[in-house]
């Protein structure tokens, strides 16, 4: 049986959580460092070969997402906490006016929804399970086309 001294407390979690929220969409990096621990690791299939292993190369990774779309807003929708991971279901929406891998800037405005999964470790995340849907991305910044660039 767990003890009220080892119960994970939700409306913590949550708050950990919305400041993440808040330090992405004001462009505080600095503030990730009472949000995410030195060692934390983001996993996404929908981002390979971007590795990220440190809260350092967690900021740099957001520094580059603001290369790319430098007027991003992620709404965190819905946040669920089952005692030391957190679910967040997201909105992203930006305007892609720097070039995403093989493609050039298009100048227009994807908005997608995103899950994650966070683990907890004494109060702040340790790690990031992150999921979305390229072709959604893809489609709506004009990328799928006659004339998108081969890959």
């Amino acid at each position: 049986m767990t003890s009220p001294d080892t119960v994970p407390d939700t409306q913590a979690t949550r708050a950990v959580i919305r400041r993440l929220e808040h330090a992405v969409n004001t462009r505080q990096p600095d503030l990730l460092v009472d949000i995410v621990t030195d060692d934390f690791v983001r996993h996404c299939e929908a981002t390979p070969g971007v590795e990220v292993r440190t809260r350092g190369e967690f900021a740099d990774f957001l520094d580059q997402d603001l290369t790319v779309f430098p007027d991003s807003v992620q709404t965190f929708d819905h946040i669920l906490v089952d005692g030391d991971m957190a679910a967040v279901w997201a909105t992203y929406e930006g305007t892609q006016d720097g070039p995403m891998g093989p493609f050039p800037a298009s100048g227009k405005t994807a908005r997608f929804w995103y899950s994650g999964i966070m683990r907890m470790e004494h109060g702040r995340i340790a790690e990031w399970w992150v999921t979305w849907d390229n072709m959604t991305i893809l489609a709506q910044l004009g990328h799928l086309g006659a004339d998108a660039p081969n890959g």
